[in-house]
């Protein structure tokens, strides 16, 4: 097959391309710096043309393309939004109704794209077909390959700049409806500055991390603080959520090379991607990385086969009886669950694995105590008390794993700032924990 004059058969104007919606369409579009930005705008501006009365649009993680476009606050009663995972771009809009999340593990979407959802089309963000008639999810897997192939129309955007990546990301040009050709800069999202917190929190999560193991780090500044600390570790491996900057700076330095990994040996394995321009570069056509989909990567029982698998993720609170909240602060979602329990369980249930919940001590230039006695009514626990393993901050790192409730309530308090340590022991004593 002539793959070339097929790709150029299909090929048409963003205004051609999103001609076919209709009104009332369940639109499913790219997570992150996958986003489309060109058939964002162009559904937009159909929205503003008065061409629908309804659209039903959902993602994840979405960033500053769909918030310029689609979720401009004049079409909030005509594109009504939900997704899967909440940030900066739309807490605001979660807050006051305009945009609904929907609780779900990242390794579940999948397979409510295939079995439980009705999805009209599908855009997304692909890296250039080669010869042989294969596009690829680039940075992003996660939901979207699911999605893509469960659709009724599939419409991709073609992006010089999207990084071709390996492992099950390909896409061939039979799967494609409609192909825009759009090679704007990518998206950069780049690690927030470091604080004084993570000179102490960094070493320590460090040394939770022995040679040779295989880790996971989760959305968040935090969670990569590690990363600078580990350049005297060796043959480090990946299997994570988000490949992030760290992660790639260990990469070159050669740190991480997945030698000792028994699940896909020397590869860098992830489902979605981000950070600047010379990550992006690096990735393209380099082997060693390879993208899946979520509900392979961040399936439990796939994350317990990497021996030695270490988890870190942040948390927004813990309260005495070990619960964490990652997702929930001032009566409203503030993230989401993402993949965060599923690593939490994948990792402990690895042999020699740990989950590790890594927070600052305090909130509000130190005013507020993030750990506290009970979560408020309504506060959603994400990390179920039982799931809860390892637990450090800026003063020390506690494991819950085998503690009855005093042991654990003790040696939570202890990671507390000391100025909170004493009322926190009274709360606990109240409880009847101590």
């Amino acid at each position: 097959m002539n793959h070339a004059s097929e790709y150029k058969s299909k090929v048409a104007s963003l205004e051609e391309a999103v001609a076919p919606i209709r009104d009332d369409e369940t639109i499913v579009y790219g997570m992150s710096v996958s986003q489309p930005p060109g058939l964002l705008r162009a559904i937009a501006d159909r929205a503003r043309a008065g061409d629908f009365k309804s659209l039903k649009m959902y993602s994840f993680l979405p960033l500053a393309h769909a918030r310029e476009t689609i979720g401009a606050p004049g079409l909030c009663d005509v594109i009504h939004h939900s997704t899967w995972f909440v940030g900066s771009q739309e807490r605001g809009l979660v807050t006051v109704g305009l945009d609904y999340f929907v609780p779900c593990y990242l390794h579940q979407i999948p397979r409510l794209c295939r079995e439980s959802m009705d999805i009209d089309t599908v855009i997304t963000t692909v890296s250039p077909m080669v010869d042989a008639g294969y596009f690829t999810f680039g940075t992003g897997n996660d939901y979207i390959s699911a999605a893509a192939r469960a659709c009724k129309r599939l419409i991709v955007e073609v992006n010089e700049n999207m990084p071709r990546v390996f492992g099950d990301s390909l896409l061939h040009i039979s799967e494609v409806d409609t192909i825009v050709e759009n090679h704007v800069p990518m998206l950069e999202i780049h690690p927030p500055e470091t604080r004084p917190e993570d000179e102490k929190i960094g070493p320590q999560l460090a040394a939770l991390v022995p040679d040779g193991a295989t880790i996971q780090l989760g959305i968040g500044g935090l969670p990569n603080a590690i990363t600078r600390y580990l350049d005297d570790h060796n043959d480090i491996g990946i299997h994570t959520e988000l490949l992030t900057p760290g992660m790639v700076d260990l990469i070159q330095k050669g740190v991480i090379n997945g030698r000792r990994k028994n699940l896909h040996p020397a590869k860098h394995v992830f489902t979605t991607a981000s950070g600047p321009k010379a990550m992006y570069e690096f990735m393209n056509d380099n082997p060693s990385f390879e993208s899946y989909p979520s509900d392979y990567v961040c399936r439990p029982s796939v994350i317990a086969q990497n021996e030695n698998m270490i988890a870190v993720n942040s948390v927004l609170e813990v309260d005495l009886l070990g619960q964490a909240n990652a997702e929930h602060l001032g009566g409203t979602t503030y993230s989401g669950t993402g993949g965060q329990l599923d690593f939490v369980r994948g990792a402990f249930d690895s042999k020699g694995g740990k989950s590790i919940h890594a927070f600052y001590a305090t909130a509000k230039d130190g005013e507020l105590s993030r750990i506290v006695p009970r979560f408020k009514e309504g506060t959603i626990v994400t990390s179920p008390r039982a799931d809860t393993h390892m637990l450090v901050t800026e003063y020390g790192v506690a494991d819950l794993k085998g503690k009855n409730t005093c042991e654990r309530a003790k040696a939570i308090i202890e990671l507390a700032h000391p100025r909170f340590r004493e009322e926190l022991m009274r709360e606990a004593e109240r409880m009847y924990l101590i």
